[in-house]
C-alpha cells in the first residue's frame, strides 16, 4: 500500500482536475476577499499605490507560488506525498540539524493557520453589510456559529459534502474571473500593472511600499498548503489547474483595481471591501453566499491539513500520541478528536479577538514566513543531494528565494504588536511541544540497553519447557525497539526471567519500524530458533495509524496458511470451550525515577515529556493493541542519578528494644 496512486504519476482527467480544484485552492482561492483591501486601507488611491500593489502581487505569485512551489517543492514528492515532514522525510539523513528547522516550520504552519478560518469566513460574512439595510449588522455571531458547525461535523467525516467542494470551487473561480473582467473592459489600462517596473516603484518610492509587502504576502500564504495537498491530486493535476486558477485570481485582483482606479473620491472609505463593491447589486447576494461556501472549504481544507500534519508529527514522533480516528473508508481521511478542539478553541478566539477581517488582515502571514524560510532550507538539500542539481544553481536560486522570504518577513514584522505576536506565541507553545517530545523520547531511547537475544536462548527453551512454572501464554508477544535481528531490550529480558517468569510456548518479538515513505505496510519473519523466538518486523509508512494487534493476527493466519514456522500442526492454545487462539501482549513503559538529580534544563524538558505522556495515549492504544490481551510493566527511567546522598548515621550502637 502506498501513495503512488494519487502521487506526482496521477493521471490527468476532468474528474482529477475538479477534486484537485475543490481540495487544493481553498486557501489561495479565497485571498482576494481581503489581500487588495489590505494593501489600500484608507490610504489615498494614486497609480503608484494601485497598480503597484497589483504589479507585487502578479509577481509575488509567479516566483513564490508558481515558481518556487508549483515548478520546484513539487519535485520533492515522497512516493506521491508532500508537505513539510514529507520533505524532511526526504532530506533528514543528510543533516543532523534539520529537525530544528523542520520543527519550527511545521509548528509556524499549524499555528498561523488558526487565523485562516476567521479570516476567511469573516470577510465573505462581512459582505452582508454591504446590503442596503444590513450595514451595521453584527457578523461576529454568523462567523462563530459557522465556524463552530464546520468544526462539529468533522467527527461524521467530510467525504459525502466533499464531493461538493470542486463544483463549488468551480463556480467560486468563474465568479472570479467574471467579476474582474466586467471592471477591466472599462479600465483595460490596469493590464500595464503586470509590469515589474510599478512594483519596483511601489517598494522604492512609494511611502510604506517596503512594509505593505506585509499585505502583498496574503496573496501567497496558501502555497505551503498546497504543497501539502500533493498526495491528494498529484503533481500534473495541480500544475495544470494552477494555471486555471492563477489567471482567475488575477483577473480578479486587476478587476477590483480597476474599480478603485474609476472612484472619484480617490479614496477607500472604512468598511467598503473592493471585492464586494464590484458586484452589481442584484447579484450581491448570491455573491456572498458563494463567497461564504469558498470561505468554509478553505477552512475544511486548513483542518484536515492540520490533521495529516500532526498525525506526521506523531508518527515520526515530534508530538505526543493522541486518539486518531478513521471517519469514512476514504484514503487519508482521519480525524484527531483533540486537535479538533484545540483549532476550534482556537478560531473562535481569534474572532472574538478581533472581531473584523480588517483587524486579521494586520496579524496574519507572519508566521507563515518562517515556514516557507524553512521549506526553501529543506529544498535546497533535496535539489542539491537527491536531484543531484548543480550546486552553483541551487546556492543561486535559494539566495533568491531567501531574498524574497525575508524581505516579506522584515515587512510582516511591524505585525507583531497588532496581533502577529499571538501566532508567533501560539508558534512557540508547538515548537516546545514538538522538541519536547522529539528530545525526550531520543534520551529515552539512549538509555534503552540492547544485548545478544542469543545468549540467552538456552535460558528461554529451559523456561519454555519447565512445567513447573505456571504458563503465562501460549503466545507471548513482546513490542521491542530492536532493528538488529539477534538484539532484544535487556529490560524485556528481565520481564521474562522475573520473579514470576513468564512460561510461553512461543516467544515473540515484534519491531515496528517506521519508514520514510507515507504508506508502507510489509513485513518480515525471522525464526531465531526453531518454533520458539520468532522476530517479526512490520514495517508501516509514516502516514499510518498503526494497529500492531491486528497485522500480527493476520500474519499468523498467512504463517499457517502457508504452512510454515510449523505453526499449523502446533497447538494454539485455544480449547473446546473458546476457540480464540491464547495470545498476549506485553508492554514496557518508563517512568521517571525519583532518584534522578536534574539540571534545571533537563528537568523541564524529561517532566514535561512524561507529563505529555500522561496526557496522551497509553502506547498499547497507540500501537493498536485491546486491552484484554495487554500486559503493561513499569521501569524506571534513571537520567541524572543522585551523586552526593549526605546520609549519616547518629552516633553510638544499635538500639535494643524490649516489651
Amino acid at each position: 500500500m502506498n501513495g503512488t496512486s494519487n502521487g506526482s504519476t496521477g493521471k490527468v482527467t476532468a474528474a482529477s482536475l475538479l477534486i484537485a480544484l475543490g481540495i487544493i485552492y481553498g486557501d489561495i482561492g479565497t485571498s482576494p476577499l481581503y489581500v487588495l483591501k489590505a494593501i489600500i486601507g484608507e490610504r489615498p488611491l494614486s497609480e503608484m499605490l494601485v497598480y503597484g500593489g497589483i504589479s507585487c502581487v502578479f509577481w509575488t505569485l509567479t516566483f513564490q507560488t508558481t515558481f518556487k512551489y508549483i515548478y520546484l517543492t513539487l519535485k520533492a514528492d515522497n512516493n506521491g506525498e508532500g508537505g513539510i515532514f514529507s520533505l524532511y522525510a526526504l532530506v533528514r539523513r543528510y543533516g543532523r540539524y534539520l529537525v530544528i528547522p523542520t520543527i519550527i516550520g511545521a509548528s509556524t504552519l499549524l499555528a498561523d493557520g488558526i487565523i485562516t478560518p476567521p479570516i476567511s469566513v469573516s470577510s465573505a460574512v462581512e459582505g452582508l453589510t454591504s446590503i442596503h439595510g444590513l450595514e451595521h449588522l453584527q457578523t461576529v455571531p454568523i462567523v462563530i456559529i459557522i465556524i463552530s458547525g464546520l468544526f462539529f461535523f468533522q467527527r461524521f467525516g467530510t467525504h459525502k459534502v466533499g464531493t461538493a467542494f470542486g463544483p463549488a470551487m468551480l463556480i467560486w473561480f468563474g465568479m472570479l474571473s467574471m467579476l474582474g473582467l466586467m471592471q477591466i473592459t472599462q479600465h483595460p489600462s490596469i493590464l500595464k500593472a503586470l509590469s515589474p517596473v510599478y512594483a519596483y516603484l511601489f517598494l522604492a518610492e512609494y511611502p510604506g511600499g517596503f512594509v505593505l509587502l506585509g499585505a502583498v504576502f496574503l496573496a501567497t500564504t496558501g502555497a505551503e498548503a498546497l504543497y501539502s495537498d500533493l498526495g491528494h491530486c498529484g503533481r500534473r493535476n495541480i500544475r495544470v489547474t494552477w494555471a486555471f486558477v492563477k489567471v482567475c485570481l488575477l483577473l480578479n485582483y486587476m478587476g477590483q483595481a480597476a474599480w478603485l482606479m474609476s472612484q472619484e473620491d480617490g479614496t477607500l472609505l472604512q468598511g467598503r471591501n473592493p471585492f464586494f463593491e464590484i458586484m452589481p447589486d442584484w447579484f450581491l447576494l448570491p455573491g456572498i453566499v458563494i463567497a461564504t461556501s469558498a470561505a468554509i472549504i478553505a477552512s475544511q481544507a486548513l483542518i484536515s491539513g492540520s490533521y495529516t500534519l500532526i498525525n506526521e508529527a506523531m508518527n515520526m514522533n515530534f508530538w505526543p500520541r493522541v486518539a486518531v480516528r478513521q471517519p469514512s473508508e476514504t484514503k487519508g481521511q482521519i480525524y484527531i478528536p483533540s486537535v479538533n478542539i484545540m483549532l476550534w478553541a482556537g478560531c473562535v478566539l481569534m474572532v472574538l479577538h478581533f472581531r473584523h477581517s480588517a483587524n486579521m488582515e494586520a496579524a496574519y502571514g507572519l508566521a507563515i514566513t518562517l515556514t516557507m524560510m524553512v521549506t526553501t532550507y529543506l529544498l535546497s538539500y533535496y535539489l542539491l543531494i537527491k536531484l543531484r542539481w548543480n550546486r552553483f544553481l541551487v546556492v543561486l536560486l535559494m539566495l533568491i528565494f531567501a531574498s524574497i522570504e525575508v524581505s516579506f518577513f522584515i515587512a510582516n514584522i511591524h505585525k507583531f504588536p497588532e496581533g502577529g505576536y499571538i501566532t508567533i506565541v501560539i508558534s512557540v507553545v508547538y515548537i516546545f511541544i514538538m522538541y519536547t517530545v522529539y528530545s525526550g523520547r531520543k534520551i529515552s531511547n539512549r538509555f534503552t540497553k540492547f544485548i545478544d537475544l542469543g545468549r540467552e536462548v538456552q535460558k528461554i527453551r529451559m523456561l519454555s519447557a519447565d512445567d513447573a512454572v505456571p504458563k503465562f501464554s501460549t503466545h507471548l508477544i513482546y513490542l521491542t525497539k530492536a532493528n538488529r535481528r539477534h538484539e532484544i531490550e535487556e529490560k524485556i529480558i528481565r520481564s521474562i526471567f522475573a520473579k514470576n517468569p513468564k512460561r510461553a510456548d512461543v516467544y515473540w518479538f515484534v519491531h515496528i519500524h517506521r519508514t520514510n515513505e507515507p504508506y508502507t505496510l510489509t513485513y518480515d519473519v525471522t525464526e531465531l530458533v526453531e518454533d520458539k523466538v520468532i522476530k517479526v518486523n512490520i514495517n508501516v509508512g509514516f502516514r499510518i495509524q498503526p494497529r500492531t494487534e491486528l497485522y500480527f493476527k493476520r500474519i499468523i493466519q498467512e504463517l499457517i496458511a502457508n504452512k510454515e514456522l510449523n505453526l499449523h500442526i502446533r497447538p494454539d492454545g485455544s480449547s473446546r470451550y473458546n476457540n480464540e487462539p491464547d495470545y498476549k501482549f506485553v508492554v514496557i513503559e518508563k517512568y521517571l525515577s525519583v532518584e534522578n538529580e536534574f539540571a534545571m534544563g533537563d528537568g523541564i524538558l524529561l517532566n514535561t515529556y512524561f507529563l505529555l505522556k500522561r496526557w496522551g495515549l497509553s502506547d498499547e492504544r497507540a500501537f493498536g493493541l485491546d486491552k484484554s490481551d495487554v500486559v503493561v510493566e513499569q521501569v524506571p527511567l534513571v537520567y541524572q542519578p543522585v551523586n552526593r546522598l549526605d546520609l549519616k548515621r547518629e552516633c553510638g550502637s544499635l538500639v535494643m528494644e524490649k516489651e
